[in-house]
């Protein structure tokens, strides 16, 4: 009998992603139910600590979503019609999404073509003087932020950094090798299923500035004075008032128990995404039709996907390649999309050139990772893609 070619012949499906939920997390919300405490309670409250602990913040604000949290911020901070934002098109468009709904413009900066991140200089460059902030995106590993976060500074601009995808990275050792989220500035996560840890949906902006804070909490529960927990514990009449128009952004302890039961189990998470990372590192690190992106010195990656750039050359195309995976019963997605080339900005302001974002993006697959993949699908995963670049078979 001859060998199974793993191109043609799945003998198995592999998610992109899988949550890793347990008892736990079960336990976590049956708790919950049982409390008769369902939104935005004390559960939210102890996730915020939980997170906020974790990153080494100030303070942490639990909302419905890391979209959500980017806009928030950008309003907390006084960012909105009339003003721009400077970020990367290399980002899912959640990220300029956050801007526009903010009623700012979004102004789009090419990558590094090694790190994959927003490139400093681009972001410099693209600074005018109706730039009110800076919004870099940590892609899971981390961006540039020694050299973002001095540009800022000269130029007497906020930033808003996107790391949705990053929970449990560190930044370069000239940012002092510190977890992403221990910012001058604000920085968001996501808690979406494909994420580090999961809620279902939720996202917590990180600052070390409690005003900024303070406005966030008003923000997301439609800018009511006193908090239902404050008002439950106040033990007497109290009545609220509502001093500014906010919005219905609140997160439940529903969700919140989850996440901290996900927290809980951060580093076993990080550590089997890392090993996985790994095992791909030794079959695709150095193949002469595949590229991966350079960390910078001291940084770390979460591995909240495991992304490579198929070279010119390879006996395949990036696409070709994903339908052959597809074939051999694996789920992938393309690379990080090119925000700016998707219809909704190309309308709006025009098409632009980014030569790095569209290379990068327009060349890349995503590869599933996630904690409790097992050893025979990180097997079937490496079989098949070398199978694939292997060229046809005489």
């Amino acid at each position: 009998m001859s060998p199974v070619d793993p191109v043609t012949s799945p003998a198995q499906h592999v998610p992109i992603a899988r949550p890793f939920f347990g008892e736990e997390e079960e336990r976590a919300v049956v708790e919950v139910l049982r409390s008769g405490w369902v939104t935005q309670g004390p559960v939210v409250a102890r996730f915020e600590e939980v997170v906020a602990e974790r990153v080494g913040a100030a303070h942490a604000v639990a909302v419905t979503s890391a979209t959500t949290a980017l806009q928030a911020t950008l309003v907390a901070l006084g960012i909105g019609p009339g003003d721009e934002v400077v970020c990367p098109s290399y980002t899912y468009i959640a990220t300029p999404n956050s801007i526009v709904n903010a009623g700012a413009r979004p102004v789009f900066a090419d990558l590094d073509a090694e790190t994959w991140s927003v490139d400093p200089a681009a972001v410099e460059a693209a600074i005018t003087p109706r730039t009110a902030a800076i919004m870099p995106v940590h892609m899971g590993y981390a961006a540039d932020s020694a050299a973002l976060h001095d540009i800022a500074r000269r130029h007497g601009l906020a930033v808003v950094e996107d790391a949705a995808p990053a929970l449990g990275a560190r930044t370069a050792d000239d940012f002092g090798n510190r977890a992403v989220g221990d910012s001058e500035g604000a920085v968001v996560f996501s808690f979406h299923p494909r994420k580090i840890v999961t809620c279902g949906e939720g996202g917590v902006i990180t600052t070390p500035d409690g005003r900024v804070a303070e406005q966030l909490r008003l923000l997301r529960h439609h800018h009511m004075s006193v908090s239902d927990v404050a008002r439950h514990r106040a033990g007497g009449l109290v009545f609220e008032s509502y001093e500014d128009v906010g919005h219905n952004w609140r997160m439940t302890d529903l969700q919140a128990a989850v996440g901290v039961a996900q927290m809980g189990k951060l580093d076993r998470i990080l550590a089997e995404r890392a090993d996985i990372a790994r095992r791909y590192d030794e079959v695709f690190l150095g193949h002469p039709h595949l590229r991966r992106r350079r960390l910078l010195p001291g940084s770390s990656d979460a591995h909240q996907a495991y992304s490579v750039e198929v070279l010119a050359g390879a006996p395949l195309s990036r696409d070709d390649l994903m339908a052959a995976l597809q074939r051999a019963g694996i789920a992938t997605r393309r690379g990080v999309m090119s925000s700016h080339l998707e219809p909704a900005y190309v309308q709006r302001f025009g098409r632009l050139a980014l030569p790095h974002t569209e290379r990068v993006s327009g060349n890349t697959l995503m590869l599933p990772v996630f904690a409790g993949m097992r050893a025979d699908e990180v097997d079937h995963v490496r079989a098949s893609v070398l199978s694939a670049l292997a060229g046809p078979r005489g």
